[in-house]
């Protein structure tokens, strides 16, 4: 299963929630890779709790490997390299966890068909060695988002390959519209897709939603709030659903609902077992919903298939 994280806006969770479900994939018993395609700020090493990789990747990373520097990009066993206390020891059952990182000082590069190549010879190597692939985009309508739209096109060697889209945003209006506009504007995934060579109905298809950072106005969190700002909360809720609802956005298309987590929200990085039940200091729904989303990564029900 190759996946594509995007968000149209930073900031939307998209890195962090996309990690937590590389992690997730792998405590299930799938082998699972995860690239750093966020050229502008390749931050993954950090929510894996890798310090020293940052100095590695100088220029061994994905930036080096797609511009032709380094004929493999750098490789790390996250089970092996990383500093997280819990996981130190990899769990039981678990398949194996892998990054492969950008470069340390890399950015935005303009790509052309020699990148598409290979980006698409990458893919279809690890595929034979990894159940799941997760490649978490820059943000907006970036050049690493015209890469992957470019090498899964009939055109770039990867149109066989199944692969899903996994567009996040926060629960603010600015954020659901900006997601839509990702999607399906003018300049969006849908339309550039289509330019490229793909089927739209099938693009359209391979495409969900994530909502990050979703506050419940029943949750413990807000039970102590008065009857004007639970009001007032649950009125934004509704307007919201309406707006992702006429946007394209509506609970039809989203395949899962992160809450708010001060844990993602102060430090992003991987949650753990230990963190919800020995240390109790993030919420179950948090651990709950991104083993969910795990879970419906792969069931074809959540993606209208048989």
């Amino acid at each position: 299963m190759l996946v594509f994280a995007a968000s149209d806006k930073g900031g939307t969770g998209r890195s962090v929630t996309s990690a937590n479900l590389a992690y997730q994939c792998a405590l299930d018993g799938s082998d699972v890779c995860f690239l750093d395609f966020d050229f502008g700020s390749p931050t993954a090493a950090t929510v894996f709790d890798l310090p020293d990789v940052h100095r590695q990747a100088e220029t061994t990373g994905l930036h080096a490997y797609l511009q032709g520097s380094v004929g493999e990009p750098l490789r790390v066993d996250v089970w092996a390299r990383t500093e997280h206390a819990d996981l130190r020891e990899r769990p039981n059952g678990s398949g194996r966890l892998v990054l492969l990182p950008g470069d340390r000082y890399g950015g935005e590069f303009v790509t052309g068909e020699e990148h598409v190549h290979r980006c698409a010879d990458l893919v279809l190597r690890l595929r034979r060695e990894f159940d799941v692939i997760i490649v978490d985009l820059s943000a907006g309508r970036s050049y690493a988002v015209d890469l992957v739209l470019d090498a899964t096109s009939p055109r770039g060697g990867l149109d066989r390959l199944a692969h899903r889209w996994l567009i996040f945003h926060r629960w603010t209006r600015q954020h659901v519209a900006a997601a839509a506009e990702l999607t399906f504007g003018p300049r969006g995934i849908l339309t550039t897709g289509e330019g490229m060579g793909h089927d739209r109905d099938v693009l359209r298809g391979a495409i969900r939603f994530v909502r990050a950072a979703v506050p419940d106005p029943d949750s413990p969190l807000w039970s102590h709030v008065g009857p004007a700002r639970y009001a007032w909360m649950t009125q934004c809720d509704s307007a919201l659903e309406k707006l992702a609802s006429d946007r394209g956005l509506g609970r039809t298309g989203m395949i899962a609902k992160i809450p708010l987590e001060p844990v993602l929200q102060w430090q992003e990085r991987l949650i753990t077992d230990q963190d919800v039940h020995d240390r109790q200091i993030a919420d179950p729904e948090t651990w709950r919903a991104l083993g969910d989303l795990a879970q419906r990564l792969t069931d074809n029900s959540f993606w209208g298939e048989r």
